[in-house]
């Protein structure tokens, strides 16, 4: 799936950014070819000697199961607690941009896109597969039981439930904060920013970037493996098509074709139209099962489910087995779901960073969390306990096809209910979108992951996206050769591995930069009478009273806005720019005017070695003039504002009325304060590497086109 997150023209920089930009996109060589390679021997190696291929995964999942089964655990688990207390920290109110940044999509096209781009056609192939496999063969106690049951579908929820979503949110925050925020680029190696530096331009970012690839393919072609069976298994549903390699080589071939087309294209409106569809059509299929069926039934297993999951939930997270391990199970179910939420992590989560700029990490990592869930769990609960109550009820042929032909479950079930050959077509274009956007999702995410983009709003080369696209399909049928889905899976556990070390690093450098935050935040908080002085400075400069209600009382033109910048604003900043260099500072005071409102901007920055630098904008913005306006300059219902932005955003106040003093005044006092935090963050070393690097002083351009202002 294909998203752009569109910025305003008029919207103000963020600041200099932390590393050097790039002037174009380019191919990152060492990640392409490194990842590139790797993969294609792969491939290569499961077409060429399929059995030999097929041994030797199963017995490195054996060891790893066995010797890092625990790791795995332990992990997801890490994940999920970091990002919840995150999100309830008063960090979490930090938006995931500038402070005045608000989100581009309205909520449900929101969770619509990041439920399409997060969750694939597996889930109609697990939500009725799963729950009759636990229930028949449980990993403890005996099958066919009301605990086989309840615990059947508590373990399903488990495996697609908080936990998952919460690798998710972890990628997608960590993205969204540091190229939106600190103006990185949209790119996994800028969460180590604050642990290694300007490093991570260098091995040590090609490294976490070949990582990201490996599990993001082999994730993808492990949802892509699992689609052509079932939909193959649609067709024979449908048509009588046979159940081939051939058949589902073709499906690979078709998926790959539609992709392309779809991930060169990179239409947004298409693509956010898809997603909608995507989830009215599944949500109508849910609806037609839960009032076909057994309504009170299904609304009582709902709730029981629900209670079930919350009181069993924090033992199971943790449930590694250790006295009775049922090895086969765990390979099959927990460990290859938590190391395929791995290996996809890197991939949703640069769509949710795409999608979510100008939410808060509160609110984002809530609504990732929360709200796709919420649906999963009523989807798995219908169709699981529909499945579940056609076993109880004695039909044990479709328990059987259930367990030993999952592919085939979810078309069994839409049999057992009327208009069977119209649904099935519903789910055979659900599961077909699903399938598509999953593919073009990924090939232009490796695409950017390959690539050195030169903003964060950039794309991977359109040759380099046909690749990924052409090379899943390669290695999904290298796979499917092998041994089919069992054998994706177990080589998704292994890919899964080096990715999950790298989560590690992001989490590490996610809270040394948070920390970061809030200690500005703080500084910022302890000296707000200061920053006020613009309004209310010392007598002898401070306006008298009427003049102070004049000022309120007026709405500016954008003549105004003009002549204030001119004499007001910019000799202001040329002052305090002048004793800066005289002082020895290396300051940079730049202007530019705003595309739209022919309103100049002006731009002061101050090197602070190797330190967070310091920023202070002048910017016009503009709002609609109140009704209750008596004294407006403009006739065309607008007024401007000149506010005060830093790296952070907007501080929300307006500049228009105050003198050339005033404007001093407040810039020092916004130094101050800077220097205050950058004086109290260095008792805790480490803690300040989101500075720029010395690189960085050499490229303190804005996101617009702006001249050094003369002396």
């Amino acid at each position: 799936m294909t998203f752009s997150a569109h910025i305003p023209a008029t919207e103000p920089s963020t600041g200099p950014p932390g590393l050097p930009p790039e002037n174009k996109t380019r191919v990152n060589k060492t990640v392409f070819f490194g990842s590139a390679s790797g993969i294609i021997a792969i491939a290569l190696w499961a077409i060429l000697a399929p059995n030999n291929a097929s041994d030797v995964i199963a017995a490195v999942v054996g060891w790893v199961s066995v010797n890092l089964g625990w790791y795995y655990f332990l992990i997801v688990t890490v994940v999920l607690v970091f990002v919840i207390v995150v999100a309830l920290a008063r960090v979490g109110k930090t938006r995931l941009g500038p402070d005045h940044s608000r989100p581009q999509f309205s909520l449900f096209t929101w969770t619509a896109m990041l439920f399409a781009a997060g969750i694939g056609i597996d889930l109609m192939f697990f939500s009725v597969s799963e729950p009759v496999t636990q229930y028949l063969a449980p990993p403890t106690g005996d099958g066919s039981s009301v605990e086989a049951a309840r615990q059947a579908m508590v373990w399903t929820l488990f495996h697609y439930g908080l936990t998952g979503w919460a690798l998710y949110a972890l990628m997608g925050l960590a993205l969204g904060y540091f190229a939106y925020r600190q103006n990185l680029p949209l790119s996994i190696r800028s969460a180590l920013y604050p642990i290694f530096g300007k490093k991570i331009r260098g091995p040590i970012g090609d490294v976490v970037d070949i990582a990201a690839i490996l599990g993001t393919i082999f994730g993808i072609a492990t949802s892509l493996g699992i689609g052509v069976a079932q939909l193959n298994y649609g067709l024979t549903f449908m048509f009588g098509a046979p159940e081939t390699l051939l058949v589902q080589a073709s499906l690979i071939a078709l998926s790959v074709v539609m992709a392309t087309i779809s991930v060169v294209s990179g239409v947004e409106k298409g693509i956010r139209r898809l997603s909608e569809l995507n989830v009215l059509l599944s949500v109508g299929l849910m609806l037609f099962v839960l009032i076909a069926g057994n309504t009170s039934f299904l609304l009582d297993a709902i709730v029981l489910n629900i209670g079930d999951t919350l009181s069993r939930f924090p033992a199971m997270t943790l449930n590694t087995f250790a006295y009775d391990r049922p090895d086969e199970w765990l390979n099959s179910w927990t460990l290859f779901f938590w190391a395929w939420w791995i290996a996809w992590a890197p991939f949703v989560g640069l769509f949710l960073a795409r999608i979510s700029r100008g939410r808060t990490i509160r609110e984002f990592v809530a609504g990732t969390m929360i709200v796709p869930f919420a649906f999963i769990l009523i989807w798995i609960a219908v169709f699981g306990n529909s499945a579940l109550a056609i076993v109880i009820g004695g039909d044990a042929g479709f328990g059987e096809v259930a367990m030993n032909s999952p592919e085939r479950a979810f078309y069994s079930l839409l049999a057992e209910f009327p208009f069977a050959p119209a649904t099935a077509a519903i789910a055979t274009f659900t599961g077909l979108l699903f399938y598509v956007t999953s593919a073009d999702s990924g090939a232009l995410v490796m695409a950017n992951f390959t690539s050195h983009l030169k903003d964060s709003e950039s794309d991977g080369p359109k040759w380099l996206r046909i690749f990924w696209a052409v090379t899943t399909g390669v290695l999904t049928l290298a796979m499917m050769l092998v041994g089919g889905i069992p054998t994706l899976q177990n080589a998704t556990i292994i890919m899964g591995l080096p990715f999950s070390a790298v989560l590690l690093l992001v989490m590490l450098g996610l809270y040394r930069a948070l920390r970061l935050e809030q200690s500005l935040t703080d500084s910022y908080r302890a000296s707000l009478p200061g920053l006020l002085s613009g309004r209310s400075t010392d007598p002898a400069r401070a306006r008298n009273w009427r003049q102070r209600l004049t000022r309120a009382m007026s709405y500016p033109g954008p003549r105004q806005a003009e002549r204030f910048v001119s004499s007001v604003a910019l000799p202001a900043l040329q002052e305090v720019r002048d004793e800066l260099v005289t002082q020895g500072a290396e300051v940079i005071l730049s202007q530019g005017v705003v595309d739209g409102l022919q309103i100049p901007h002006l731009d002061l920055n101050v090197s602070m070695g190797d330190e967070r630098g310091f920023k202070y904008q002048i910017y016009p913005v503009q709002s609609d003039t109140p009704t209750y306006a008596v004294r407006s300059a403009s006739a065309s219902g607008k007024y401007y504002r000149m506010e005060v932005f830093s790296l952070e955003g907007s501080h929300g106040y307006d500049l228009m009325g105050y003198s050339k003093e005033q404007v001093i005044t407040d810039v020092l006092d916004h130094y101050e304060t800077h220097l205050d935090f950058l004086h109290l963050n260095r008792a805790e070393p480490g803690n300040t590497a989101l500075a720029e690097d010395q690189v960085a002083k050499d490229n303190w351009e804005t996101d617009f086109e702006s001249d050094e202002v003369k002396q």
